[in-house]
């Protein structure tokens, strides 16, 4: 049985000496103490919330986006972009439906590879308890944290953890607490406080998967475009040197499906983008990615007798509605008297309808910022990955010390990526853990 410490468990039972120590109960925590405890490790797993695996709960509309079937170290962004590999190599999608399919859990694949399960997230969290279960492990939930330290007369092989529940002690410490993403579920930055407690170095922490906001001057125009969806093309420019680090040199682009907001940009393309966006610089957006809509334009106006708003909206994809078209040629009349949707379309110049063409094949618009972490999907950086190894996520400084998952500089693309960091890291460091106490 999974051993759950109640208010009435006594103070003898919090002076346990355990192998691993794991502090945090999500995707990964769960993950990694099932393993180490199959494995005969005596593993006590703390979290702060009442409920376990929340992000789990929460994710893919409810039923669990928990993997995609095309997984690579391309699908992430670090500071060391390959320090993933290792990790994704040792534990692929096709295990963790392996494991699924042990539970008999029935799932479904959606476009672009995402798999999801047929019934509820909560299939995927009881799998994993049971996971637990099988290997012994002891869970405190809810419990705090108020401080973890390594023994003086021992650095190195000893950590000392205080919690509300009593003082534990291991010779490993596993940091599983995610990032800072969706504060309402319990999201903290513990595990960087930690990381630095130690001497590790943390890289800067940004929301990832996103919708992006626009100053209100800017996005007046667009406001009543809210709700409206398309699938488009969005990317950002060339990165520069310091941040060629995090992302393509070529920068980055993704065909997806768009949402206009009140406030500004979301949908799947804008979340993808906005893990690469840097604050200050554009992201440009191509609303016909199948088309060349000035070419379109110039073709049509042979012999034609239409008007150019008539031509315009058949031109555009079938996804554009009509008040979106008819609001992109107001806003480029604003810059281009010429283009006017009354006008006839033989008499307009070329260059006028190419520079049409290009306003929607080239969209280039700069974000005032982002809904923050209280929208985001992910927290983007994180413990440095130069400070880990990437066969065991274990501490390069500190011996017995171990990050895992989402508080690692490794965030995922949208579509399952970042449920299978979760696995893999998890994995990596379960099976790196050894069985230290007599």
């Amino acid at each position: 049985m999974v051993a759950a410490c109640q208010d009435n468990c006594s103070d003898n039972a919090a002076m346990q000496q355990f192998d691993v120590v794991i502090i945090g109960a999500g995707a990964a925590g769960l993950f990694c103490a099932g393993v180490a405890g199959q494995r005969g490790l005596k593993v006590l797993l703390l979290d702060h919330a009442a409920r376990v695996a929340e992000k789990i709960r929460i994710s893919g509309g409810g039923r669990c986006n928990f993997t995609n079937r095309d997984v690579s170290a391309a699908n992430y962004l670090s500071e060391n972009p390959h320090f993933a590999r290792s990790a994704l190599a040792g534990y692929t999608p096709q295990d963790f439906l392996d494991l699924l399919g042990r539970y008999r859990i029935a799932w479904h694949e959606k476009h672009r590879g995402q798999l999801f399960c047929d019934r509820s997230a909560d299939d995927i969290i009881q799998m994993l308890l049971a996971e637990c279960d099988a290997g012994g492990v002891t869970r405190w939930q809810p419990c705090h944290v108020a401080a973890v330290r390594q023994r003086p007369s021992d650095p190195g092989t000893q950590f000392d953890v205080e919690t509300d529940r009593g003082l534990v002690s291991a010779p490993q410490l596993v940091v599983a607490t995610g990032g800072l993403s969706i504060p309402k579920i319990g999201a903290s930055d513990f595990g960087h406080r930690l990381a630095t407690q130690f001497g590790l170095a943390v890289t800067p922490l940004k929301p990832a998967l996103v919708p992006l906001t626009f100053s209100p001057d800017s996005w007046g125009p667009w406001v009543e475009m809210a709700g409206i969806s398309l699938e488009v093309d969005v990317s950002t420019p060339t990165s520069s040197a310091k941040a060629g680090k995090r992302r393509p040199a070529a920068g980055a682009h993704f065909l997806e499906d768009l949402l206009f907001t009140h406030r500004g940009l979301s949908g799947p393309a804008i979340l993808q983008i906005s893990s690469y966006w840097e604050p200050g610089h554009p992201i440009t957006i191509n609303l016909a990615p199948h088309t060349d809509l000035g070419q379109q334009l110039k073709q049509a106006k042979q012999g034609s007798r239409k008007q150019l708003g008539t031509v315009w909206a058949q031109a555009l994809p079938e996804g554009v509605p009509q008040r979106l078209a008819q609001t992109w040629l107001a806003q480029a009349q604003a810059h281009q008297p010429a283009i006017r949707s009354d006008a006839p379309l033989a008499e307009m110049k070329d260059r006028d309808l190419e520079w049409l063409g290009e306003s929607a094949n080239q969209w280039q618009i700069t974000p005032h910022g982002t809904e923050g972490y209280a929208k985001a999907e992910v927290t983007a950086g994180g413990v440095s990955t130069q400070e880990l190894s990437s066969q065991t996520m274990a501490s390069k400084k500190v011996p017995g010390l171990h990050f895992i998952g989402e508080v690692v500089d490794v965030t995922g693309w949208l579509g399952g990526y970042n449920f299978q960091w979760a696995w893999a890291s998890a994995m990596a460091c379960a099976r790196a853990l050894g069985k230290m106490t007599p």
